[in-house]
């Protein structure tokens, strides 16, 4: 997959792409269904397979978020959209021009003369342009005229009626609901971050961790969670069962909001490298306890229920996240 971060000087082999047009932070089954769609035109077509995305998020450039709300940060959708089989990736960078420039604009410098795309393919509910005046109808009809083709994919719903929808994938997370939130996604939620050092306090009871930087992630519910966590080495990425705590650490008198991961069965040193943390089941609230011995008690418990809810899971066949994520 070739990145292209500009819509000017696109090389004429890049054009006449299908491209699918979106923020589509998180990826969920609603956008997965406008990138197959528009994979499906260009193959049908024997045409490139293109996708438009824009960084930052544009919610991040208009200041409406004072907390971090991404599903996806960029690391991980360029991941996510590569597997998904796009040929090009165009990321625009949102910024005072993107933002101030009209729809009309948008359609015939960017779409059409700059990427020149062949069909551009979008969501039910995209908005676009100065003041979001663009819409899919009117996309539609400007394409028409210029010459190409649009069309917008109506929404698609899970198994009670519900919209795939980022906002709602947001509130699961936050309301503890990690389950809910994977079966909107597709497959589990999860983050990546450098493994930074700690205080090293768990090696002393018996439960070292990895501290995860949760960067510009979404923070979940607080507490206890049932992980799986990918581990990068020579031939891939290898998937260990374990138990984190995301929260700030009050038995030890914590100074900041840290993602403590404790992978089962493992023996390495994980100190700067970057670690996958996919969220499987919420286990517990975090709490404050009398002491050391407390709390290594409720954390070999806290194992336990994890070890046991990720057996039961490999057994039923139910886990959403595969070896070659």
């Amino acid at each position: 997959m070739r990145i292209l971060r500009h819509f000017t000087g696109v090389p004429a082999a890049d054009k006449g792409a299908v491209i699918a047009l979106g923020n589509f932070d998180g990826l969920h089954r609603g956008h997965q269904h406008v990138i197959a769609t528009a994979r499906d035109i260009a193959r049908a077509d024997g045409r490139k397979f293109g996708i438009l995305t824009f960084e930052p998020h544009p919610r991040t450039y208009f200041g409406k978020e004072s907390e971090p709300f991404r599903l996806t940060p960029f690391r991980i959708k360029v991941r996510e959209l590569q597997a998904l089989g796009a040929d090009l990736l165009f990321v625009l960078r949102f910024d005072g021009s993107i933002a101030k420039r009209p729809a009309d604009s948008f359609v015939t410098d960017i779409l059409h003369e700059g990427i020149g795309a062949s069909h551009v393919v979008v969501g039910y509910d995209f908005a676009f342009g100065a003041g979001r005046e663009g819409n899919p109808e009117y996309l539609a009809a400007r394409a028409e005229e210029l010459g190409f083709r649009a069309s917008a994919v109506q929404p698609a719903r899970d198994e009670v009626e519900e919209i795939y929808s980022s906002t709602l994938i947001r509130k699961y997370l936050q309301n503890g609901q990690p389950q809910r939130a994977a079966a909107l996604l597709g497959h589990l939620w999860e983050v990546e971050g450098r493994v930074r050092e700690g205080r090293q306090l768990g090696r002393t009871i018996g439960f070292p961790t990895a501290n995860v930087d949760m960067g510009e992630s979404i923070i979940p519910a607080i507490g206890v969670y049932s992980i799986r966590a990918g581990v990068r080495t020579e031939t891939g990425i290898r998937w260990h069962d374990g138990v984190a705590n995301l929260g700030v650490r009050p038995t030890v008198d914590g100074d900041g909001l840290v993602l403590e991961v404790h992978l089962f069965d493992f023996e390495g040193d994980l100190y700067d490298s970057y670690l996958r943390v996919a969220f499987v089941d919420y286990l517990r609230a975090e709490k404050k306890f009398n002491g050391l011995d407390e709390l290594k008690a409720q954390i070999a418990e806290d194992s336990r229920q994890a070890r046991e809810l990720h057996l039961a899971r490999a057994l039923g066949a139910g886990d959403f996240v595969g070896e070659d994520m």
